[in-house]
């Protein structure tokens, strides 16, 4: 690795850490600083760390693996992402935004949906942060294993002989850096950083692809010699298979780390122009995403390179083509899409725990100083677990990352439609809603479902998950008594 890299990371994990120091200046002094940084966001970071929150490792590191193992039909994953997102800023964003404050100002999702359906607030405060801390381990273990594979591929010749493999050792360092600024600076660190790490994110996604096809003698010639098939947006696409690849746009309505940077912008006046820039940058980053593992393969084919792992191709082009401080850039974009992730992942498990345990069943009259503390404690709590569980290194990013979404969007996504949405929703229909998606999401993997149903190509898990939790929660809520629930009429 040469010294350029080094010190360009070096400046990356530094600026990281500074953020979190001001953060802790400013926006700790009680729970809902914490936690939601003060619901004082600016769109514009609030859009981005949406963004780089919901992107993590896998659009650097899974997507242009599966799209330089497969062709450009994998591309459907990221046109059904854009699509979910979109209608996720419409109708959710402006929704949650304005119920969240106007139903007892709640701070967490599950604590949400106590205040919208009293009936039941124990119980769905209980179940709903049981589902959080359990996907949002796996969810964060994915990130810890991107960040396990570039110092696997690119650090292990400079890491010490700690007993540690360099894939050990990376999971470790990346946890370390990010619970430090996530651990003292809260809601505010995590969307700063986000914000930062994002624009590395989208300048990097963009410069790849523009160096790999200009690489030869002329523009574009290392396209010359694809197989047209590869380039076939619809090469070998069964019926259900597109519909495994187009699903995924349903998990956004379900993910409490995207979904809680809606309740935390300053107006609600605010929303559309978070969607704008949020949708701009998603838009420009997915093509990133796309270029790198198309140009990636028809690089890697051309110079007659060996690739073991196809999820590494960033990694592999960062490091070829580019002089040694922009490879730093471009390795620590990479980070920057692991970290973002991670760090938002490990603050709302951790404020479900702290709010929706902690304060719920052992301290009802805890202080925000103990909070604040608690939460603190359950971010280290839950990273290691995550830590346990990327420790396999034959983990796949895009793996583990497919389980989790597929568990959130089962279980959190229709629930919170419908929360928003119908005044008709009951307690009991939330209820059946939250926990069908879940059992079925979780029994659809544990059956292998989702590699292959019915001796056919595998169905992915959220398509049963979220129909199962749709039609839990109307049925329940028609069967029982008209509008129990608090009403959001005026919410």
């Amino acid at each position: 690795m040469e010294t350029g890299t080094l010190i360009s990371l070096a400046l990356y994990f530094a600026f990281m850490l500074g953020i979190g120091l001001y953060a802790w200046r400013k926006s700790t002094a009680s729970s809902e600083e914490y936690l939601l940084g003060g619901r004082n966001l600016h769109p514009a970071v609030a859009a981005l760390s949406a963004g780089a929150s919901d992107m993590s490792g896998w659009l650097l590191l899974g997507l242009p693996g599966a799209l330089y193992a497969a062709g450009l039909v994998e591309a459907w994953i990221g046109i059904g992402l854009f699509a979910g997102a979109l209608v996720n800023w419409i109708v959710v964003a402006p929704r949650l935004r304005r119920q969240t404050e106007a139903l007892g100002n709640a701070l967490t999702i599950p604590e949400f949906l106590a205040n919208r359906f009293p009936q039941r607030a124990i119980m769905l405060r209980s179940i709903a942060a049981i589902v959080i801390v359990v996907f949002f381990a796996v969810y964060t273990a994915a990130g810890l294993v991107g960040g396990g594979k570039l110092f696997a591929t690119s650090f292990a010749a400079m890491l010490p002989d700690s007993g540690l493999s360099p894939y050990m050792a990376g999971i470790w360092i990346t946890a370390g850096v990010v619970l430090a600024y996530t651990m003292i600076g809260g809601f505010l660190a995590v969307s700063l950083t986000d914000f930062v790490q994002g624009c590395i994110m989208v300048v990097a996604l963009v410069l790849m692809p523009l160096v790999v096809l200009s690489d030869g003698v002329e523009p574009g010639v290392v396209m010359r010699d694809v197989d047209p098939d590869f380039l076939n947006l619809f090469g070998g696409l069964s019926f259900i298979g597109f519909l495994s690849a187009v699903t995924w746009g349903l998990g956004y309505f379900g993910q409490p780390h995207i979904i809680v940077r809606f309740m935390a912008i300053r107006r609600q006046e605010e929303v559309s122009t978070a969607r704008n820039i949020g949708m701009s940058w998603m838009g420009v980053a997915l093509l990133g995403a796309v270029g790198v593992g198309i140009a990636g393969r028809a690089y890697v084919e051309q110079q007659g390179i060996a690739l073991a792992d196809p999820e590494t191709i960033f990694i592999v082009l960062a490091e070829l083509l580019f002089h040694p401080l922009i490879t730093g850039f471009l390795l620590a974009a990479l980070l920057a899409a692991i970290m973002s992730t991670i760090s938002s992942q490990l603050l709302v498990a951790s404020s479900s725990l702290a709010e929706d345990f902690y304060r719920l069943y052992l301290r009802k009259t805890a202080s925000e100083r103990e909070l604040v503390n608690i939460g603190r404690f359950s971010v280290l709590l839950v990273a290691l677990v995550a830590i346990a569980i990327a420790s396999d290194p034959a983990s796949q990013v895009l793996g583990l990352v497919s389980n989790a979404w597929a568990g959130f969007g089962a279980a959190f996504g229709p629930l919170i439609i419908f929360s928003l949405t119908w005044d008709r929703m009951t307690a009991n229909g939330a209820v059946a809603g939250l926990v069908t998606g879940a059992v079925v999401v979780i029994g659809w993997i544990a059956k292998g479902w989702n590699e292959a149903f019915l001796g056919g190509p595998g169905v992915y898990e959220i398509i049963p998950g979220f129909i199962a939790a749709w039609l839990a929660i109307w049925l329940v809520s028609l069967a029982g008594k008209p509008a129990p629930a608090r009403s959001i009429a005026g919410a």
